[in-house]
This record gives structure tokens, C-alpha cells and sequence, in this order.
């Protein structure tokens, strides 16, 4: 992608995310946009991991769980500031993909995925067991709304242009990284490990690289949301949740980065369109699912490129 189009295409984003909330009726999906750009932080990364690296995770929510949780803990129980709190969530959880990537990544396909898998298995028994510091499964409570250095994020709309401005970054980071040696480097190791270590690619490094990339997006999510509910749950971070996110990395297109956003975008506003159908809301939304994956076997990003493609040669004559 040449530089000129990459840049275009982050001008045209950043104008899409400031139209978006002007087009709602209310605030409510303001709330529904605000889980959107959170879910599409989590999957950028998730995608960078999978897509690119070609390694699968199934328990990346129990990383925006303990960012969570961790902030909730040191500004609501220890009564810290909130930028120590999202700090520490994002750190505990970086530093937790780093130890868990030393073994986990020496594997491949699907026991990778069985490693990730039982991670955030264990995560989830120990935010429902540990009653003391988490709240079990009732959840945590209490925990104060965003304010950063003397600014108090106290509506709806300057919390959604903070998450909006955080996806945006992210959004040019991950091109960057992706546009880069290492990025390059990943796409090799997808595509044959061997040859990688052939052209001389360190494949550990770059293997936790990505891991812990991946991890520090689902764990600034995990304090925005922290900080947004003011309440946190396990059932919020357990497996049901990293399978949704796998979904959306598929459905959106895998190694595609605005994929990810459009897969996080489609999956999370979906049941609020489908409220009417309050009967038949599931089977439309299985249906929905299988009609993208059955005419769109790349996804979102996939089918967007073939109809620009049809629509440019339609125009050409």
C-alpha cells in the first residue's frame, strides 16, 4: 500500500469516527459506538497475532480482563490515581503475555490455541474465586469514572472521543508496524517458520513481539471500559468473550487491519439492529454469519475490495 492511499485512508477514518456520533438519535448508541471502538482496539491486535503472525488465541479476553480488574483494584480498593491504575492494568497485562508467550508460543496450531485456551480458563476461575479482591461473580463495583489530569470525562460523547481518539492511534500504529521490516518478518513466519529462520528472522522475538502488542491493545481497552461501566464482572472477560472476538477477526478478514474494525464494528452494533426481531433476533444473526462467511470467504475487508474492484471496472466501460 503506497504511502498516499495509507495516509488517505487514515484521514478518511479519523472523519468517519468524529461523523459517527453526529448521525445517532441519542446517547444510548453513543454507549453502543464507545463498545465498538473498544471491541475494534481489541481485535486490531488480535488480528496482528493472528492474521499476520499466523498464531492463535483463544483467550485474549482474559487480557482486557486483567487490565480491568487491575485498574478497578488500584483506584477503587487502594484509592490510586486513575493513571497509575490504567498504567499498571496495561502493564500487569503485557508483562503476563510476555511470561505466558515464553512457552506457550514454542507451540503450534491447535495446541497453541488449547494453551490459550486453558489460560484464560484459569484467568476466569481466579476473578470468580478470588471473592476478596474481585467481587466473584458479582463483580466490582465502585470504580470511579475517567479523569486525566484534571479533565473529568463526564459524558458520554468526550468518553467516546477519547476511546475514538485511542482506536485512531492504534489504528496508525498497527499500519506502521505492519508496513515495516517486522512486519514483513511476521507474514514470513505465517507463511513457513522454517523458511523464516532460513532468511535469518528471529522467531521468538518477533513471536512475543506481537503477543505482547496484541495483549497491550486488549489491556487498554480493558481499563477504558473499566473506567467507563464503572463495574466489572467475570462473565464480561471469559471464554464466550474471546470467542466473539475470534469472530470478529474472521468475519472482519483476517490480516487486514481495517478488517478488524469492521469486523468489531458489524458484530458489536448487530444485536441493536436485530432488537425488533426480539423472536427470531438469534437465528437472524447465525444467518447473517454464515451468508458473510458463505459470499465473503475474506471477510468484510475481502468484499469491500471485490465490490471497489467491480465498481472500478464498471466505470472504466
Amino acid at each position: 500500500m503506497g504511502a498516499l492511499t495509507r495516509h488517505a485512508r487514515l484521514l478518511v477514518f479519523a472523519a468517519a469516527l468524529a461523523f459517527l456520533p453526529l448521525a445517532l438519535p441519542n446517547d444510548y448508541y453513543i454507549n453502543v459506538l464507545i463498545l465498538c471502538c473498544l471491541n475494534a482496539l481489541i481485535v486490531m491486535g488480535l488480528n496482528m497475532l493472528m492474521g499476520y503472525a499466523g498464531q492463535v488465541s483463544l483467550g485474549h479476553a482474559a487480557f482486557f480482563g486483567l487490565a480491568a480488574y487491575t485498574t478497578a483494584v488500584i483506584t477503587a480498593t487502594l484509592g490510586l490515581p486513575i493513571l497509575v491504575g490504567i498504567l499498571a492494568g496495561v502493564g500487569v497485562s503485557a508483562l503476563v503475555a510476555w511470561l505466558i508467550a515464553i512457552p506457550t508460543l514454542k507451540l503450534h496450531g491447535h495446541y497453541l490455541a488449547m494453551a490459550t485456551l486453558g489460560f484464560g480458563i484459569i484467568v476466569s476461575i481466579v476473578f470468580n474465586e478470588a471473592v476478596d479482591i474481585t467481587g466473584g461473580p458479582s463483580g466490582f463495583v465502585g470504580i470511579p469514572r475517567l479523569s486525566l489530569f484534571g479533565y473529568a470525562f463526564a459524558s458520554d460523547k468526550s468518553y467516546y472521543c477519547l476511546v475514538a481518539a485511542m482506536l485512531w492511534l492504534a489504528t496508525l500504529i498497527s499500519t506502521r508496524v505492519i508496513d515495516s521490516r517486522t512486519g514483513r518478518a511476521l507474514r514470513a513466519i505465517h507463511v513457513s517458520e522454517s523458511a523464516a529462520e532460513t532468511m535469518g528472522i528471529d522467531i521468538a522475538k518477533h513471536k512475543r513481539f506481537v503477543f505482547v502488542l496484541s495483549a497491550v491493545y486488549a489491556g487498554i481497552a480493558g481499563t477504558l471500559y473499566a473506567h467507563h461501566l464503572t463495574f466489572v464482572a467475570p462473565s464480561s472477560f471469559g471464554f464466550h468473550f474471546s470467542v466473539q472476538l475470534l469472530t470478529m477477526v474472521v468475519l472482519g478478514g483476517m490480516a487486514s487491519i481495517w478488517g478488524a474494525v469492521a469486523g468489531a464494528f458489524f458484530l458489536t452494533s448487530l444485536p441493536e439492529f436485530l432488537r425488533m426481531f426480539e423472536e427470531i433476533d438469534i437465528l437472524i444473526y447465525g444467518g447473517l454469519l454464515i451468508a458473510c462467511m458463505m459470499f465473503m470467504p475474506d471477510g468484510l475487508a475481502g468484499g469491500a475490495r471485490v465490490l471497489l474492484r467491480r465498481l472500478k471496472g464498471t466505470l472504466r466501460g
